[in-house]
């Protein structure tokens, strides 16, 4: 009886660590998700979302304006735009998003597009090894809220030092319940990442 006792109270154990990981990771998401870092960086980051025909949809041209308005306030002399394509697309997000910095004004020596990556995972190591070309260290991330905590944990395995400074419009931040369901999918994303290594696929620019 002692032994049935014992095994159930394991049981009961490991299902509390495991309520209390999901809980304590879905709080740094929201904690993550609310700052605004803009420290002095070597470039700003804008994590690639959905183009279509080189027009960025509304999802990444809230990240591009995002980091347009870092770069004009001096965060950083470079802005990297990142994300590769899907079969049958003419552009990379990477293409689309300089060229839209670039009609915003930005000067081609101030842009840097790395056309690599179907996920987070695959982006972040690309920008990590253009900045090891480079020299560079330092980083602000742009992403959307629910998404920054992940992307900075992959950027810092990538070899980069980052902060992060999430979007504050777009359809990822537009209702309770969407803000709601983005945590619960970065949630589990990440916590995939932190047991297998691994990316996951999910929303427009959240794999």
């Amino acid at each position: 009886m002692w032994v049935g006792a014992l095994l159930s109270r394991m049981v009961g154990a490991v299902v509390l660590a495991a309520l209390l990981l999901v809980a304590s990771t879905a709080a740094g998401i929201w904690y993550t998700a609310r700052g605004d870092s803009r420290p002095s960086s070597d470039a700003i980051v804008v994590l690639g979302s959905a183009q279509y025909n080189g027009v960025p949809s509304s999802i990444f041209a809230a990240r591009l304006e995002h980091a347009l308005s870092l770069w004009e306030d001096g965060v950083a002399p470079v802005v990297v735009t990142v994300g590769g394509k899907a079969a049958g697309d003419a552009f990379t997000e990477a293409e689309a998003g300089r060229d839209y910095l670039a009609e915003a004004g930005v000067p081609a020596d101030s842009l840097l597009a790395v056309p690599e990556g179907v996920d987070t995972l695959e982006s972040m190591r690309a920008v990590g090894a253009a900045y090891e070309e480079r020299g560079w260290t330092t980083a602000v991330l742009v992403t959307d809220p629910w998404h920054a905590m992940r992307a900075e944990r992959m950027a810092e395995d990538s070899g980069m030092e980052v902060e992060s400074s999430p979007t504050r419009q777009g359809p990822a931040v537009q209702t309770r319940t969407t803000q709601f369901r983005y945590i619960l999918r970065e949630t589990a994303a990440y916590l995939l990442y932190r047991a297998t290594g691994e990316s996951v696929a999910g929303a427009p620019g959240i794999g």
